[in-house]
Formats: structure tokens, sequence, C-alpha cells
């Protein structure tokens, strides 16, 4: 059961804030909403039931109607998070195939923590486009409790511009049993792409690498992720998915054009 609702505070400051932050304001023309969702949400909080023990995606939709072109960061804030939960995000342009950068709970180990400002993984939202935010959340199997996190958009080296809050209330004795371990990869062999689908990893290093062994492709993955093989060469590859504590799995794809 999802629930929602909403609390206003774009120009409401906790004490204990205002020492970590410079003074922020809501910019004209940033519009938040959850993706598939018709409401603007900027400044305000977004809550929900998590639906389970494992990683699950909360998707945004960030959009430029501020009649300029800008390259946003986003810096998480984690306000009160229960021990053990981890959590991880994904930022890019609504029209990149693989969903943006993806950032690990791992490379997210500070608090607040800001995406990266390397030119080489900026990207421009024009007036009229959007980007997509979609933060990562894994509860911890026997943390129960409410989880609150706070996601700021700003152009680098400016003060904030906007906000939303994210709430997430888990109960322990809710979680399903974790199923098995499963890889599954098609189609295969492929051309234009390959949909990788995953049961049982959380947040999981995701390599594609050549027969010369050399790394083509690295990411994360919980779920499921498409990636465009259009440009790669024909040949074997192989894809492994490795997380800590757990055995490596690997398969063998064949790209042909």
């Amino acid at each position: 059961m999802l629930i929602v609702r909403y609390t206003y505070m774009k120009f409401t400051f906790l004490t204990f804030f205002a020492i970590l932050f410079s003074a922020s304001f809501a910019q004209n023309g940033i519009i938040i909403k959850i993706e598939g969702g018709s409401d603007d949400i900027s400044g305000l909080t977004h809550t929900m039931t998590a639906p389970g023990s494992t990683v699950f995606d909360v998707p945004f939709i960030i959009e430029n109607q501020t009649g300029q072109s800008h390259q946003w960061v986003v810096t998480r804030y984690k306000i009160n998070v229960p021990t053990g939960w981890a959590d991880g995000l994904c930022w890019g342009h609504s029209t990149d195939p693989f969903g943006g950068t993806c950032y690990s709970s791992s490379q997210m180990s500070a608090n607040p923590w800001t995406s990266s400002t390397n030119p080489n993984l900026l990207f421009t939202i024009d007036n009229g486009e959007y980007g997509k935010m979609k933060p990562q959340i894994n509860p911890a199997d026997d943390a129960s409790g409410q989880a609150h996190y706070r996601y700021y958009i700003s152009d680098p080296g400016s003060g904030y511009s906007d906000s939303v809050d994210l709430i997430i209330d888990y109960t322990a004795s809710l979680k399903p049993v974790k199923d098995e371990v499963s890889v599954s990869i098609v189609p295969n062999p492929a051309s234009d792409y390959i949909s990788i689908s995953t049961n049982g990893f959380e947040n999981a290093s995701l390599k594609i690498i050549d027969i010369l062994g050399n790394t083509v492709y690295k990411d994360v993955i919980s779920g499921t992720k498409t990636i465009l093989t259009s440009n790669y060469k024909t040949g074997v590859y192989f894809v492994t998915i490795d997380q800590p504590g757990m055995k490596p799995v690997s398969r063998k794809i064949v790209i042909r054009h």
C-alpha cells in the first residue's frame, strides 16, 4: 500500500539544519514530481510504505521551467535513517537510455553527499526538459522504523535551488522471504540491446568484459537493467555480477550485427 502526504517546508528551517547548511530558497520554475504523478511536490514531502526488505526505487521527475538551461547536481541529506539501512541514487537526463549515472551506497557514505561535478558527468537540462532522479532504498532486514531523506537540486557551486523530502515507513515483520539468486540475459545472441534481470542482488557491481579482458561497461544493478549494445563489436562478452558476501555470477553473451 502506498501512502502519500505532503508537508509544506520550503521556507521552514530547523535550528540544526541552519547550522549545517546555508539558507536556500525555492527557485521558481523547478517542478518535482513522482514519476507518473501530476502533483508538483517541490519543497514538500513524499511519504510511502516500503514494499519489503529488498532494495526498491523511488523515481522522481525534475522539470526545468526556469527559462534557462541548467547542469543541476543532487545533494542527498540523511535526516533520520535507521542503523543498517543503505541507499543509492541514479541521476540523469530523461533521454539517457542508461538512466544516468548511478551511485552505490558505498559511494554515498558521506552525509550530506552530492553527485559528481565532474564535467564529463554533468549534463544540460534545457528549459522545458527534465531529469530523472531515482533514489534506491534498501531497508535493513531487522531494522523497523521510519527513514527521512532530503534531496536538494542545485547548480554546481551555488546555493540550493529546491528540494523534496522522502519518508519511508518500514515494518520488519512484513518483509518477504528472499528469493534465490538468479540472473537472466535476453536476447542472447543480441544486436541492439540486452536486458539483464537479477533476483537476490542489491546494488551489485555489474561489468561487461570483452574476450580480451577489457571492461567495456560498468554500473550497479538491482532488479532489471537494459543496456544498449549497438556500438559493441561483434564477438563474445562476459557479464559479471558481484556483491560482497556472495559468490560472483558470470554469464556469456554473444553480440552479432
